[in-house]
């Protein structure tokens, strides 16, 4: 009986190592196809980590409306190094004195989610790191008959190099999308207004405009 013990557990030995072997060939052969730029490859990479991403348990640090606008992400194309999202934010509403007050317009939450969304995308995607990313945040708005419609209101087109000299820990959510190059628009009034999502080419610094 002990010798028959001692060979199953060199068979189970020998599976265990087997699979272990495979897995890390299977990663190998990812990692070198999304380093030599298959966009295939890269789109089942990023599509795997958003899905993961949607369906896991808010990290404690986050904030849950922040993390909300994460999970919300879909995903608008890649190139060799590039990837393209869109996230969703609204508007926060706390009940003061009997009536709701809006606390956090949607392109404040914006900077959080892109802020977060950013860091994800550039340092937690697995077997491929973009040197290029962009993160365009989109609301809800509702015209004078009624209808609602989803309007950009943040657009960052960022790169590596400048992720760089980010100080992801100590500077606020603003802080950083300012300085990945996030574009956005505000009235007079200081409330956020539409945006067209800005190209990959270039990453305008932010804006502010009348309506």
């Amino acid at each position: 009986m002990l010798v028959y013990a001692i060979i199953g557990l060199f068979v189970m030995f020998l599976f265990i190592t087997y699979i272990v072997v495979q897995g890390t060939r299977a990663a190998l052969a990812w990692r070198q196809a999304a380093e030599k730029g298959d966009t295939k490859v890269i789109q089942d990479i990023v599509e795997d980590a958003i899905k993961g991403w949607s369906g896991q348990k808010r990290p404690k640090p986050v904030a849950a409306e922040v993390w909300r606008g994460v999970q919300s992400m879909q995903l608008v194309g890649v190139e060799a190094d590039f990837v393209h999202v869109s996230v969703s934010a609204q508007s926060d509403y706390q009940l003061v004195n009997g009536a709701w007050v809006e606390i956090r317009n949607p392109l404040q939450e914006g900077f959080g989610i892109t802020a977060k969304a950013a860091d994800m995308l550039l340092y937690e995607l697995v077997h491929y790191k973009p040197a290029r990313i962009q993160i365009d945040v989109y609301t809800q708005y509702r015209n004078e008959n009624g209808v609602t419609h989803h309007e950009c209101v943040l657009s960052t087109c960022t790169d590596r190099e400048t992720a760089k000299g980010v100080d992801w820990e100590e500077w606020t959510a603003e802080e950083i999308v300012r300085a990945l190059g996030g574009m956005y628009r505000l009235s007079e009034n200081g409330r956020p207004l539409p945006v067209a999502p800005i190209t990959a080419a270039k990453a305008p610094e932010h804006t502010e405009a009348r309506p």
